[in-house]
């Protein structure tokens, strides 16, 4: 016999995946760090990031919304160890913005991975 979840057990589980990441680009010389949390999109999180790129039409891509793609994946993804976001204004995912684009890359690829982001998603997205 099927058992189906209830609201209660889907909205209590605990479902969303992370992995952490080696930066060795953003190496911390003091302490040695150098490695971020990244994180499954949820799905509220993954729509507001897509529709960044949507024009006012639902169905043209911004060309102005393609700017900093990385850096606002990026941003969306990494968390603290309490899985928190450590990027949340403009001008942090900006700044993030001007790092090392094949650091941000390795963290987009998992971030895209683990949030089930194909590259035809990707390239809907981007309009190529």
């Amino acid at each position: 016999m099927t058992q189906y979840l209830s609201a209660e057990q889907i909205l209590d589980a605990d479902d969303l995946a992370w992995e952490d990441v080696k930066v060795p680009e953003w190496a911390d010389k003091k302490t040695g760090a150098d490695t971020v949390r990244v994180r499954e999109l949820p799905g509220t999180e993954r729509d507001k990031f897509e529709a960044q790129f949507v024009g006012k039409d639902g169905a043209s891509v911004r060309a102005e919304g393609l700017e900093g793609f990385r850096a606002r994946l990026a941003a969306a993804a990494i968390i603290d160890e309490n899985g928190k976001q450590l990027f949340r204004s403009a001008a942090e995912t900006k700044r993030l913005g001007e790092k090392s684009a094949r650091a941000l890359q390795r963290v987009c690829d998992v971030a895209t991975r683990l949030s089930q982001m194909s590259e035809d998603d990707i390239k809907e997205l981007t309009g190529n």
